[in-house]
């Protein structure tokens, strides 16, 4: 019977992670497979001490963005799932974005904001001006850290715009050409293994760019066209994901990636279609423990 470990936020305490958590103790029970929970503070004291000892474990179910924590225990010999690299790359937009236009994954025009720090902020905004040249107006701006469609605001013109970046000044971020077409709904695909798992229409409700369910957005099952399923398959097979769901927009001349989430939560998912993604990804690492991979 394999033995997981898996890694969860000591201080995210909603029922949307507690739910999620419950799902993948059940589909590992159905499996057969054993689950110790620890959590990231209870860990990070003993991951590099004798009293830590990896060889309880056969693998790591990774479900944090905890990076450092994740690297830690690759180093103690034991596969992680997502990888720390992997991780890593999903949770900060601007790595995403770099690492997938190295291999010419189609995505909306993004500039990337040069980097300050709060004790400085930004004096000078020029550079801003010419972001909003090159992309036009409304544009996107994108905090490089964050979920759920926060985070993720929409300028509609140029003084709102700097008011924003001078206000977040010292936080990574982006800017990012609006996609018109895309307003206010996206595909999330879910990527298991190098095959499409499940895939979702998301919509919003209420007005708003964004489709987030958390942000008020609805879902309904979506058949993913080859040309957006080839674009998610890619984009988390170059992010060396096992496991992810891969947000799509439908831009005027073909799908455009938006955002590669490591950890995607996937109640609703389940709830949608029926598919239950912790069955599906518990059964891959299953598959990828017994093959040696």
């Amino acid at each position: 019977m394999p033995h997981g470990l898996m890694v969860v936020n000591a201080f995210l305490h909603s029922s949307k992670f507690s739910e999620l958590y419950t799902l993948l103790l059940h589909s590992a029970q159905q499996r057969g497979m054993e689950f110790s929970v620890r959590t990231n503070a209870e860990l990070c004291t003993v991951v590099d001490t004798p009293a830590f000892t990896p060889e309880t474990y056969d693998f790591v179910l990774f479900w944090d963005k905890d990076v450092a924590l994740a690297t830690q225990l690759e180093q103690r010999g034991l596969p992680v799932f997502n990888s720390a690299q992997s991780i890593l790359y999903c949770d900060d937009k601007a790595l995403t974005y770099l690492a997938l236009k190295r291999v010419g994954l189609p995505m909306p025009y993004t500039i990337l904001a040069p980097k300050t720090f709060p004790s400085v902020g930004y004096p000078e905004t020029g550079f801003v001006d010419e972001a909003a040249r090159q992309l036009g107006l409304p544009l996107v701006l994108k905090e490089c850290f964050g979920s759920f469609g926060q985070q993720v605001y929409l300028l509609d013109d140029l003084e709102s715009l700097r008011a924003k970046v001078v206000a977040l000044a010292g936080t990574p971020m982006l800017f990012q050409q609006l996609v018109a077409e895309s307003y206010g709904r996206d595909t999330r695909i879910n990527v298991v293994g190098g095959r499409v798992a499940a895939s979702t229409l998301r919509k919003s409700t209420n007005g708003d760019f964004r489709s987030n369910l958390t942000l008020g957005g609805s879902m309904k099952p979506y058949e993913a066209t080859p040309a957006e399923a080839a674009l998610a398959l890619r984009a988390a097979k170059e992010l060396g994901l096992t496991f992810a769901g891969v947000d799509v927009l439908f831009g005027k001349e073909g799908p455009l990636l938006c955002e590669v989430n490591s950890n995607a939560h996937f109640k609703t998912t389940l709830d949608c279609t029926g598919v239950n993604m912790a069955t599906e990804l518990l059964g891959e690492i299953a598959d990828r423990l017994e093959a040696g991979r």
